[in-house]
């Protein structure tokens, strides 16, 4: 599997939904890329870019705050030889919380027929989930940062449901985990809330 030509060395650049990885020979993107990837992804990418490129119009304020000081403000962390080293999101991060927004703030989604708007195949039917509640799923890459992903939504949900009148977000959570490894790691990485620093 080949990577666009423009693809980008660093994992904090802000990739253009055209030049993302895609599971097939780079030869193939215009005519195998509808049929290889699931059928929410692409048209969703292209909507939360404009989202992103458009200053999050429609988002909540407390939404366009919490995005604006995790991928717009500095954030310097202390090293160990005492120096300050800036820290950033990983682009896969950023665009995790950015479509979660995205889809509560401006499309209102609320269950799979919300969803299921940004299906151009027409290969998703609602016959495919059994659950009416709304669920989103956040997959990206081994290493990059799931955890990272989880603390920014459930600091999001905590200050969406605070300081927007209308939320239909949560202040509570419980994090459930597949086995004891998970939950081993998970449990570290909240340990404290150091997470959220």
């Amino acid at each position: 599997m080949a990577l666009h030509p423009d693809f980008p060395n660093s994992p904090h650049a802000i990739l253009d939904p055209s030049i993302r990885w895609f599971p097939a020979d780079e030869a193939l993107r215009e005519t195998t890329m509808d049929k290889l990837m699931p059928p929410l992804v692409a048209q969703l990418r292209r909507k939360v870019k404009e989202f992103r490129d458009g200053g999050y119009v429609g988002a909540t304020e407390t939404s366009k705050s919490l995005l604006s000081w995790w991928f717009n403000a500095p954030h310097l962390l202390p090293q160990a030889g005492g120096t300050m080293a800036d820290f950033q999101y990983y682009f896969a991060q950023r665009e995790a919380i950015e479509t979660i927004v995205y889809l509560i703030d401006v499309v209102g989604a609320k269950d799979k027929f919300d969803l299921m708007r940004f299906d151009g195949s027409g290969a998703v039917s609602a016959g495919m989930f059994d659950e009416t509640w709304r669920r989103f799923v956040v997959k990206i890459a081994t290493g990059s940062g799931k955890t990272k992903v989880l603390s920014l939504v459930l600091a999001w949900s905590f200050f969406h449901k605070l300081y927007e009148a209308e939320s239909s977000l949560a202040r509570n959570f419980l994090v459930i985990t597949p086995n004891i490894i998970v939950l081993d790691r998970v449990y570290r990485d909240f340990q404290g809330l150091r997470i959220f620093w």
